[in-house]
Protein backbone atom coordinates (compact mmCIF):
# COMPACT_ATOMS: atom_id res chain seq x y z
CA UNK A 1 0.00 0.00 0.00
CA UNK A 2 1.27 3.54 -0.74
CA UNK A 3 0.22 5.36 2.10
CA UNK A 4 -2.14 5.82 5.14
CA UNK A 5 -4.17 9.08 5.58
CA UNK A 6 -6.11 9.66 8.48
CA UNK A 7 -8.72 12.30 8.89
CA UNK A 8 -9.85 13.84 12.17
CA UNK A 9 -12.00 16.88 13.04
CA UNK A 10 -10.53 17.87 15.76
CA UNK A 11 -6.88 18.78 16.76
CA UNK A 12 -7.03 16.52 19.67
CA UNK A 13 -8.17 13.57 17.99
CA UNK A 14 -5.56 14.08 15.36
CA UNK A 15 -2.87 14.18 18.35
CA UNK A 16 -4.14 11.70 20.03
CA UNK A 17 -4.10 9.14 17.06
CA UNK A 18 -0.59 10.68 15.81
CA UNK A 19 0.98 9.89 19.59
CA UNK A 20 0.26 5.73 18.85
CA UNK A 21 1.32 5.41 15.22
CA UNK A 22 4.98 3.87 14.42
CA UNK A 23 7.54 6.46 13.48
CA UNK A 24 8.53 5.30 10.69
CA UNK A 25 4.98 3.64 9.25
CA UNK A 26 4.58 6.19 6.15
CA UNK A 27 1.00 7.47 7.58
CA UNK A 28 -0.34 11.15 7.96
CA UNK A 29 -2.72 12.26 10.27
CA UNK A 30 -4.86 15.93 9.30
CA UNK A 31 -7.50 17.70 11.02
CA UNK A 32 -10.08 17.95 8.92
CA UNK A 33 -12.54 20.39 11.02
CA UNK A 34 -16.06 20.00 11.97
CA UNK A 35 -18.82 18.94 10.39
CA UNK A 36 -19.50 17.36 6.94
CA UNK A 37 -19.04 21.01 4.75
CA UNK A 38 -15.39 21.08 6.20
CA UNK A 39 -14.91 17.87 5.70
CA UNK A 40 -16.15 18.39 2.04
CA UNK A 41 -13.03 20.91 1.64
CA UNK A 42 -10.38 18.42 3.53
CA UNK A 43 -11.63 15.73 1.16
CA UNK A 44 -9.37 17.32 -1.06
CA UNK A 45 -6.21 15.90 0.76
CA UNK A 46 -7.26 12.46 0.38
CA UNK A 47 -4.57 12.85 -3.10
CA UNK A 48 -3.12 9.93 -4.42
CA UNK A 49 -3.17 8.26 -0.96
CA UNK A 50 -4.21 4.24 -1.10
CA UNK A 51 -6.08 3.98 2.38
CA UNK A 52 -8.41 6.43 4.15
CA UNK A 53 -9.05 6.04 7.84
CA UNK A 54 -11.80 8.52 8.96
CA UNK A 55 -11.10 8.77 13.26
CA UNK A 56 -12.26 10.64 16.63
CA UNK A 57 -15.14 10.64 18.74
CA UNK A 58 -18.46 9.57 17.77
CA UNK A 59 -22.06 9.43 19.58
CA UNK A 60 -24.15 6.15 19.70
CA UNK A 61 -27.61 5.72 18.52
CA UNK A 62 -28.59 2.53 19.86
CA UNK A 63 -28.75 2.16 22.95
CA UNK A 64 -26.42 -0.85 23.55
CA UNK A 65 -23.22 0.80 22.98
CA UNK A 66 -21.60 2.77 25.79
CA UNK A 67 -18.87 5.78 26.38
CA UNK A 68 -15.69 4.14 25.87
CA UNK A 69 -16.83 1.73 22.72
CA UNK A 70 -14.70 1.48 20.21
CA UNK A 71 -17.21 1.16 16.83
CA UNK A 72 -16.28 0.81 13.45
CA UNK A 73 -18.46 1.64 10.74
CA UNK A 74 -19.56 -1.70 7.96
CA UNK A 75 -21.17 1.36 6.02
CA UNK A 76 -21.42 5.20 5.79
CA UNK A 77 -24.78 6.53 5.19
CA UNK A 78 -24.72 9.97 3.97
CA UNK A 79 -26.85 12.32 1.59
CA UNK A 80 -29.03 9.66 0.76
CA UNK A 81 -26.85 6.77 -0.20
CA UNK A 82 -24.72 3.97 1.44
CA UNK A 83 -20.68 3.57 1.56
CA UNK A 84 -19.57 0.43 2.28
CA UNK A 85 -16.71 -0.62 4.24
CA UNK A 86 -16.19 -4.23 3.33
CA UNK A 87 -12.90 -4.63 5.78
CA UNK A 88 -14.96 -3.64 9.15
CA UNK A 89 -14.77 -7.08 10.56
CA UNK A 90 -10.98 -7.66 9.77
CA UNK A 91 -10.40 -4.38 11.55
CA UNK A 92 -13.05 -5.16 14.23
CA UNK A 93 -10.92 -8.65 15.04
CA UNK A 94 -7.44 -6.50 15.12
CA UNK A 95 -8.94 -3.61 17.45
CA UNK A 96 -10.32 -6.17 20.27
CA UNK A 97 -7.39 -8.56 20.07
CA UNK A 98 -5.50 -5.57 20.84
CA UNK A 99 -7.92 -4.85 24.28
CA UNK A 100 -10.41 -2.78 22.98
CA UNK A 101 -14.36 -2.96 22.99
CA UNK A 102 -15.63 -3.11 19.93
CA UNK A 103 -18.70 -3.39 17.71
CA UNK A 104 -19.44 -2.96 14.26
CA UNK A 105 -22.66 -1.35 12.13
CA UNK A 106 -24.19 1.23 10.59
CA UNK A 107 -22.84 4.99 10.88
CA UNK A 108 -24.92 7.84 9.95
CA UNK A 109 -22.87 11.18 9.02
CA UNK A 110 -25.32 13.83 10.21
CA UNK A 111 -24.52 17.87 9.71
CA UNK A 112 -25.20 18.62 13.28
CA UNK A 113 -25.77 16.95 16.81
CA UNK A 114 -28.26 14.58 16.97
CA UNK A 115 -30.40 13.84 20.05
CA UNK A 116 -33.56 12.50 21.10
CA UNK A 117 -36.30 11.56 18.75
CA UNK A 118 -33.87 11.61 15.41
CA UNK A 119 -31.54 9.63 17.63
CA UNK A 120 -34.37 7.03 17.97
CA UNK A 121 -35.31 7.47 14.61
CA UNK A 122 -31.69 6.21 13.33
CA UNK A 123 -31.22 4.18 15.57
CA UNK A 124 -35.00 2.49 14.41
CA UNK A 125 -33.07 2.19 10.96
CA UNK A 126 -30.31 0.28 12.35
CA UNK A 127 -27.91 3.05 12.64
CA UNK A 128 -25.65 2.31 15.65
CA UNK A 129 -23.18 5.33 15.58
CA UNK A 130 -23.54 9.03 14.14
CA UNK A 131 -20.95 11.24 13.29
CA UNK A 132 -20.39 14.73 11.05
CA UNK A 133 -17.36 14.26 9.06
CA UNK A 134 -16.78 10.50 7.25
CA UNK A 135 -19.81 11.36 5.11
CA UNK A 136 -18.22 13.16 3.06
CA UNK A 137 -14.70 11.50 2.79
CA UNK A 138 -16.21 8.72 2.62
CA UNK A 139 -17.88 9.65 -1.14
CA UNK A 140 -14.53 11.16 -2.39
CA UNK A 141 -12.46 7.55 -0.93
CA UNK A 142 -13.98 6.34 -4.16
CA UNK A 143 -12.66 2.99 -4.27
CA UNK A 144 -10.07 3.23 -1.68
CA UNK A 145 -9.32 1.20 1.11
CA UNK A 146 -11.85 3.06 3.93
CA UNK A 147 -11.94 2.55 7.54
CA UNK A 148 -14.08 4.59 9.77
CA UNK A 149 -13.47 4.35 13.13
CA UNK A 150 -15.73 6.26 16.40
CA UNK A 151 -14.78 6.71 19.70
CA UNK A 152 -17.90 6.38 21.77
CA UNK A 153 -18.48 9.82 23.83
CA UNK A 154 -21.78 10.35 24.30
CA UNK A 155 -25.13 7.65 24.27
CA UNK A 156 -28.87 7.86 24.63
CA UNK A 157 -28.45 7.66 28.60
CA UNK A 158 -25.16 9.34 28.31
CA UNK A 159 -25.44 12.65 26.17
CA UNK A 160 -23.06 15.08 25.54
CA UNK A 161 -23.92 17.91 27.33
CA UNK A 162 -24.26 16.05 30.52
CA UNK A 163 -22.03 16.07 33.66
CA UNK A 164 -20.08 13.11 32.19
CA UNK A 165 -19.07 14.41 29.00
CA UNK A 166 -15.51 15.35 30.64
CA UNK A 167 -15.08 12.08 31.39
CA UNK A 168 -16.38 10.58 28.91
CA UNK A 169 -14.00 12.49 26.17
CA UNK A 170 -10.68 12.22 28.43
CA UNK A 171 -11.52 8.49 28.17
CA UNK A 172 -12.18 8.54 24.83
CA UNK A 173 -8.91 10.30 24.03
CA UNK A 174 -6.99 8.27 25.33
CA UNK A 175 -8.46 5.17 23.59
CA UNK A 176 -7.89 6.85 20.42
CA UNK A 177 -3.93 6.84 21.34
CA UNK A 178 -4.45 3.10 21.05
CA UNK A 179 -5.86 2.72 17.65
CA UNK A 180 -2.61 4.42 15.58
CA UNK A 181 -1.12 0.53 15.48
CA UNK A 182 -3.69 -0.75 14.34
CA UNK A 183 -4.49 1.38 11.84
CA UNK A 184 -1.26 0.85 10.66
CA UNK A 185 -1.48 -2.98 10.24
CA UNK A 186 -4.83 -2.36 8.26
CA UNK A 187 -2.58 -0.15 6.09
CA UNK A 188 0.07 -2.33 5.79
CA UNK A 189 -2.62 -5.10 5.15
CA UNK A 190 -4.26 -3.22 1.99
CA UNK A 191 -3.33 -4.13 -1.49
CA UNK A 192 -4.00 -5.61 -4.65
CA UNK A 193 -4.36 -9.52 -4.18
CA UNK A 194 -5.31 -12.83 -6.10
CA UNK A 195 -7.44 -15.33 -3.90
CA UNK A 196 -7.91 -18.56 -4.36
CA UNK A 197 -10.84 -20.73 -3.48
CA UNK A 198 -10.39 -24.92 -2.79
CA UNK A 199 -13.37 -26.66 -4.26
CA UNK A 200 -14.97 -28.63 -2.65
CA UNK A 201 -14.95 -26.93 0.33
CA UNK A 202 -17.48 -26.37 3.61
CA UNK A 203 -20.44 -28.39 3.86
CA UNK A 204 -20.49 -32.25 3.42
CA UNK A 205 -23.75 -34.23 3.01
CA UNK A 206 -23.35 -35.64 6.71
CA UNK A 207 -23.06 -32.26 7.98
CA UNK A 208 -26.10 -31.33 6.26
CA UNK A 209 -27.99 -34.16 6.87
CA UNK A 210 -27.84 -33.75 10.77
CA UNK A 211 -28.12 -29.55 10.53
CA UNK A 212 -31.39 -30.55 8.17
CA UNK A 213 -32.83 -33.24 10.98
CA UNK A 214 -32.25 -30.72 13.85
CA UNK A 215 -34.23 -28.39 11.91
CA UNK A 216 -36.83 -30.50 10.30
CA UNK A 217 -37.68 -31.52 14.12
CA UNK A 218 -38.34 -27.95 15.10
CA UNK A 219 -40.33 -27.17 12.60
CA UNK A 220 -42.47 -30.32 13.08
CA UNK A 221 -42.37 -31.01 16.72
CA UNK A 222 -41.81 -27.23 18.44
CA UNK A 223 -39.03 -26.40 20.82
CA UNK A 224 -37.36 -27.45 22.95
CA UNK A 225 -35.62 -30.38 20.81
CA UNK A 226 -32.52 -31.89 22.46
CA UNK A 227 -29.27 -32.60 20.81
CA UNK A 228 -26.63 -34.48 22.60
CA UNK A 229 -23.38 -32.65 22.62
CA UNK A 230 -22.91 -30.61 19.24
CA UNK A 231 -24.86 -31.68 16.06
CA UNK A 232 -21.74 -30.76 13.99
CA UNK A 233 -18.01 -29.71 15.23
CA UNK A 234 -18.99 -26.05 14.57
CA UNK A 235 -19.85 -22.98 16.64
CA UNK A 236 -21.80 -20.80 13.78
CA UNK A 237 -24.05 -23.95 13.67
CA UNK A 238 -24.67 -24.46 16.68
CA UNK A 239 -24.95 -20.73 17.71
CA UNK A 240 -27.92 -20.68 14.95
CA UNK A 241 -29.92 -23.66 16.06
CA UNK A 242 -29.92 -22.83 19.66
CA UNK A 243 -31.87 -19.53 18.36
CA UNK A 244 -33.97 -21.58 16.95
CA UNK A 245 -35.00 -23.87 20.10
CA UNK A 246 -32.25 -25.89 19.55
CA UNK A 247 -31.10 -27.11 23.23
CA UNK A 248 -27.39 -28.89 23.30
CA UNK A 249 -26.74 -31.05 26.30
CA UNK A 250 -23.57 -33.09 27.11
CA UNK A 251 -24.99 -35.92 28.65
CA UNK A 252 -28.75 -37.50 28.83
CA UNK A 253 -29.39 -36.88 32.03
CA UNK A 254 -29.45 -33.40 31.19
CA UNK A 255 -32.88 -33.71 28.99
CA UNK A 256 -36.20 -34.45 30.77
CA UNK A 257 -37.51 -37.64 30.69
CA UNK A 258 -39.52 -38.31 27.52
CA UNK A 259 -38.79 -35.76 25.57
CA UNK A 260 -37.07 -35.13 22.69
CA UNK A 261 -32.71 -36.02 21.93
CA UNK A 262 -30.93 -36.35 18.78
CA UNK A 263 -27.85 -37.99 18.42
CA UNK A 264 -25.05 -36.06 16.78
CA UNK A 265 -23.44 -36.72 13.38
CA UNK A 266 -20.18 -38.20 15.09
CA UNK A 267 -22.38 -41.25 16.68
CA UNK A 268 -22.87 -43.09 19.97
CA UNK A 269 -21.90 -45.94 21.69
CA UNK A 270 -24.71 -48.83 22.25
CA UNK A 271 -24.77 -47.82 25.95
CA UNK A 272 -25.88 -44.32 24.90
CA UNK A 273 -28.75 -45.70 23.17
CA UNK A 274 -29.73 -47.91 25.96
CA UNK A 275 -29.81 -44.86 27.96
CA UNK A 276 -32.08 -43.38 25.70
CA UNK A 277 -34.40 -45.88 25.53
CA UNK A 278 -34.23 -46.31 29.61
CA UNK A 279 -35.55 -42.85 30.18
CA UNK A 280 -37.90 -42.58 27.54
CA UNK A 281 -36.68 -40.50 25.18
CA UNK A 282 -37.61 -40.27 21.82
CA UNK A 283 -34.27 -40.50 19.46
CA UNK A 284 -33.78 -39.31 16.36
CA UNK A 285 -30.67 -40.59 15.25
CA UNK A 286 -28.33 -38.19 13.07
CA UNK A 287 -25.16 -39.82 12.93
CA UNK A 288 -23.32 -39.63 9.74
CA UNK A 289 -23.86 -43.00 7.60
CA UNK A 290 -20.04 -42.72 7.09
CA UNK A 291 -19.46 -43.32 10.24
CA UNK A 292 -22.43 -45.46 10.81
CA UNK A 293 -20.44 -47.61 8.20
CA UNK A 294 -17.25 -48.04 10.41
CA UNK A 295 -19.77 -49.06 13.42
CA UNK A 296 -21.14 -52.01 11.56
CA UNK A 297 -17.65 -52.87 10.33
CA UNK A 298 -16.17 -52.80 13.98
CA UNK A 299 -18.87 -55.32 14.82
CA UNK A 300 -18.13 -57.61 11.62
CA UNK A 301 -14.58 -57.84 12.84
CA UNK A 302 -15.03 -58.30 16.27
CA UNK A 303 -17.99 -61.11 15.96
CA UNK A 304 -14.99 -62.75 13.80
CA UNK A 305 -12.98 -62.81 16.92
CA UNK A 306 -10.24 -60.16 15.94
CA UNK A 307 -9.02 -57.49 17.65
CA UNK A 308 -9.96 -54.32 15.95
CA UNK A 309 -7.09 -51.26 15.98
CA UNK A 310 -9.08 -47.83 15.74
CA UNK A 311 -6.45 -45.10 13.69
CA UNK A 312 -8.30 -41.87 15.53
CA UNK A 313 -7.77 -39.74 18.14
CA UNK A 314 -8.93 -40.19 21.69
CA UNK A 315 -11.55 -38.20 22.83
CA UNK A 316 -13.35 -37.50 19.61
CA UNK A 317 -16.98 -38.31 20.21
CA UNK A 318 -16.88 -40.50 16.18
CA UNK A 319 -13.79 -42.34 18.43
CA UNK A 320 -16.15 -43.11 21.48
CA UNK A 321 -18.70 -43.92 19.98
CA UNK A 322 -17.31 -47.13 17.93
CA UNK A 323 -14.62 -47.46 20.86
CA UNK A 324 -18.31 -48.20 22.74
CA UNK A 325 -19.75 -49.96 19.68
CA UNK A 326 -17.13 -53.22 20.82
CA UNK A 327 -16.11 -53.25 24.30
CA UNK A 328 -12.70 -55.24 24.96
CA UNK A 329 -12.32 -55.69 21.30
CA UNK A 330 -10.66 -52.57 20.42
CA UNK A 331 -7.68 -50.06 21.01
CA UNK A 332 -7.14 -46.55 20.08
CA UNK A 333 -4.25 -46.38 18.01
CA UNK A 334 -3.36 -42.55 17.63
CA UNK A 335 0.16 -42.96 16.08
CA UNK A 336 2.90 -45.21 14.58
CA UNK A 337 4.48 -45.50 18.06
CA UNK A 338 1.16 -46.72 19.35
CA UNK A 339 1.87 -49.74 16.65
CA UNK A 340 4.20 -51.64 19.31
CA UNK A 341 2.19 -51.53 22.13
CA UNK A 342 -0.72 -53.80 20.17
CA UNK A 343 -0.97 -57.29 21.92
CA UNK A 344 0.14 -59.93 19.91
CA UNK A 345 -1.85 -63.17 19.72
CA UNK A 346 -4.65 -62.30 18.24
CA UNK A 347 -5.66 -61.72 14.40
CA UNK A 348 -6.11 -57.85 13.89
CA UNK A 349 -8.41 -55.67 11.77
CA UNK A 350 -7.84 -51.79 11.60
CA UNK A 351 -10.26 -49.14 11.25
CA UNK A 352 -9.87 -45.32 10.86
CA UNK A 353 -11.57 -42.31 12.07
CA UNK A 354 -13.79 -41.18 9.31
CA UNK A 355 -11.95 -37.31 9.26
CA UNK A 356 -8.22 -38.08 9.48
CA UNK A 357 -5.77 -36.53 7.66
CA UNK A 358 -5.33 -39.05 4.58
CA UNK A 359 -1.19 -39.46 4.58
CA UNK A 360 -1.23 -39.68 8.76
CA UNK A 361 -4.01 -42.58 8.41
CA UNK A 362 -2.65 -44.79 5.70
CA UNK A 363 1.20 -44.37 7.77
CA UNK A 364 -0.35 -45.69 10.95
CA UNK A 365 -2.45 -48.17 8.42
CA UNK A 366 1.00 -49.72 6.86
CA UNK A 367 3.10 -49.96 10.42
CA UNK A 368 0.16 -52.15 11.51
CA UNK A 369 0.23 -54.35 8.52
CA UNK A 370 4.36 -54.32 8.85
CA UNK A 371 3.47 -55.67 12.23
CA UNK A 372 0.98 -58.21 11.55
CA UNK A 373 1.00 -59.24 8.06
CA UNK A 374 -2.09 -60.74 8.42
CA UNK A 375 -3.65 -57.46 8.95
CA UNK A 376 -6.96 -56.53 7.42
CA UNK A 377 -8.75 -53.35 6.97
CA UNK A 378 -12.27 -51.93 5.91
CA UNK A 379 -13.80 -52.86 2.38
CA UNK A 380 -13.43 -49.50 1.26
CA UNK A 381 -11.54 -46.39 2.88
CA UNK A 382 -13.19 -45.40 6.16
CA UNK A 383 -11.69 -42.28 5.85
CA UNK A 384 -14.81 -39.77 4.67
CA UNK A 385 -14.94 -38.95 1.00
CA UNK A 386 -15.59 -35.49 1.82
CA UNK A 387 -12.12 -34.91 4.21
CA UNK A 388 -9.98 -36.44 1.22
CA UNK A 389 -11.64 -34.03 -1.35
CA UNK A 390 -11.22 -31.25 0.27
CA UNK A 391 -7.79 -32.30 1.14
CA UNK A 392 -6.73 -32.92 -2.00
CA UNK A 393 -8.40 -29.17 -2.71
CA UNK A 394 -6.49 -27.64 -0.54
CA UNK A 395 -3.24 -29.17 -0.76
CA UNK A 396 -3.82 -27.88 -4.65
CA UNK A 397 -4.16 -24.09 -3.28
CA UNK A 398 -1.50 -24.14 -1.09
CA UNK A 399 0.99 -25.04 -3.71
CA UNK A 400 0.42 -21.66 -5.16
CA UNK A 401 -0.72 -19.68 -2.11
CA UNK A 402 1.48 -17.27 0.02
CA UNK A 403 -0.83 -18.06 3.04
CA UNK A 404 -4.09 -20.41 3.21
CA UNK A 405 -7.24 -19.63 5.60
CA UNK A 406 -9.22 -22.18 7.01
CA UNK A 407 -12.53 -22.13 8.36
CA UNK A 408 -13.09 -24.47 10.87
CA UNK A 409 -14.04 -24.05 14.35
CA UNK A 410 -11.02 -25.69 16.81
CA UNK A 411 -12.81 -28.92 18.23
CA UNK A 412 -13.54 -29.48 14.44
CA UNK A 413 -11.09 -32.61 13.61
CA UNK A 414 -11.59 -32.61 9.78
CA UNK A 415 -10.80 -28.52 9.51
CA UNK A 416 -7.73 -29.20 11.94
CA UNK A 417 -6.32 -31.55 9.40
CA UNK A 418 -7.40 -29.12 6.70
CA UNK A 419 -4.82 -26.28 7.95
CA UNK A 420 -2.00 -29.01 8.78
CA UNK A 421 -2.75 -30.24 5.11
CA UNK A 422 -2.31 -26.51 3.96
CA UNK A 423 0.39 -26.07 5.90
CA UNK A 424 3.34 -28.37 4.47
CA UNK A 425 3.15 -25.91 1.63
CA UNK A 426 2.52 -22.53 2.96
CA UNK A 427 1.67 -20.94 5.87
CA UNK A 428 -1.53 -21.77 7.30
CA UNK A 429 -4.48 -20.69 9.82
CA UNK A 430 -7.57 -21.64 11.31
CA UNK A 431 -10.07 -19.35 11.77
CA UNK A 432 -13.70 -19.44 12.97
CA UNK A 433 -14.91 -16.50 10.96
CA UNK A 434 -13.17 -13.24 9.31
CA UNK A 435 -12.75 -11.50 12.38
CA UNK A 436 -10.16 -14.32 13.48
CA UNK A 437 -7.89 -13.28 10.40
CA UNK A 438 -4.66 -11.36 12.21
CA UNK A 439 -3.84 -8.27 9.69
CA UNK A 440 -0.51 -9.65 9.87
CA UNK A 441 -0.64 -12.78 7.90
CA UNK A 442 -1.77 -10.43 5.00
CA UNK A 443 0.57 -8.19 4.94
CA UNK A 444 2.83 -8.75 1.99
CA UNK A 445 0.66 -11.51 1.06
CA UNK A 446 -0.56 -11.29 -2.64
CA UNK A 447 -2.35 -14.21 -3.11
CA UNK A 448 -4.58 -15.94 -0.30
CA UNK A 449 -6.12 -19.58 -0.10
CA UNK A 450 -9.34 -20.32 1.16
CA UNK A 451 -11.23 -23.18 2.05
CA UNK A 452 -13.56 -24.86 4.92
CA UNK A 453 -13.89 -27.67 6.84
CA UNK A 454 -17.10 -29.73 6.34
CA UNK A 455 -18.66 -28.67 8.86
CA UNK A 456 -18.18 -24.77 8.28
CA UNK A 457 -21.28 -22.92 6.81
CA UNK A 458 -20.14 -22.09 3.18
CA UNK A 459 -21.07 -17.95 4.05
CA UNK A 460 -17.83 -17.86 5.66
CA UNK A 461 -15.14 -17.80 2.35
CA UNK A 462 -17.68 -15.24 0.99
CA UNK A 463 -17.75 -13.24 3.86
CA UNK A 464 -13.63 -12.97 3.54
CA UNK A 465 -13.25 -12.55 0.30
CA UNK A 466 -16.32 -9.58 0.16
CA UNK A 467 -13.89 -8.11 3.36
CA UNK A 468 -10.57 -8.48 1.51
CA UNK A 469 -12.45 -6.56 -0.92
CA UNK A 470 -12.52 -3.80 1.10
CA UNK A 471 -8.20 -3.87 1.25
CA UNK A 472 -8.17 -3.53 -2.42
CA UNK A 473 -8.55 -4.90 -5.57
CA UNK A 474 -9.68 -9.09 -5.66
CA UNK A 475 -9.22 -11.52 -8.52
CA UNK A 476 -11.17 -14.96 -7.45
CA UNK A 477 -9.93 -18.33 -8.94
CA UNK A 478 -11.43 -21.31 -7.90
CA UNK A 479 -9.93 -25.05 -7.76
CA UNK A 480 -11.71 -27.63 -8.45
CA UNK A 481 -10.79 -31.27 -7.50
CA UNK A 482 -14.09 -32.95 -7.47
CA UNK A 483 -18.02 -33.01 -7.62
CA UNK A 484 -19.75 -33.91 -5.15
CA UNK A 485 -23.38 -35.32 -5.54
CA UNK A 486 -23.83 -37.56 -2.48
CA UNK A 487 -26.90 -37.27 -1.41
CA UNK A 488 -28.06 -39.08 2.25
CA UNK A 489 -31.64 -40.27 3.24
CA UNK A 490 -33.19 -38.50 6.55
CA UNK A 491 -34.82 -40.76 8.83
CA UNK A 492 -37.78 -42.43 9.26
CA UNK A 493 -39.29 -39.98 11.55
CA UNK A 494 -38.99 -36.79 9.97
CA UNK A 495 -40.60 -35.87 6.73
CA UNK A 496 -38.41 -36.00 3.43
Amino acid sequence: MTGLLICAALGVEARAVRRGLPPAGGAKVVSTGIGPRRAGRAAGLLGGRGAVAVVGFGGAADRSLLPGDVFVASEVRFGGRVYPCPSAPLLAGELARAGLPVRVGPLATCGHLVTGAERRRLAAEGVLAVDMETGPLARAAGGRPLAAVRVIVDTPRSPLLSASTVVNGHAARRTLGRLGPVLARWARACGPRTVLLAAPRSFCAGVERAIEIVELALDRYGPPVYVRKQIVHNRHVVEDLRRRGAVFVDELSEVPTGAMVIFSAHGVSPEVRAEAAGRGLNVIDATCPLVAKVHAEARRFAAAGRMIALIGHAGHEEVDGTLGEVPGSAVLVQSVRDVATLPAGRPVSYLMQTTLAQDEAREIAAAIRRRFPDATGPRQDDICYATTNRQVAVRAIAEEADVVIVFGSANSSNSQRLMEVAARDARAHLVDEPGDIALDWLAGARTIGLSAGASAPPALVGDVVTALRGLGEVRVEERRVAEETVRFSLPKELPS
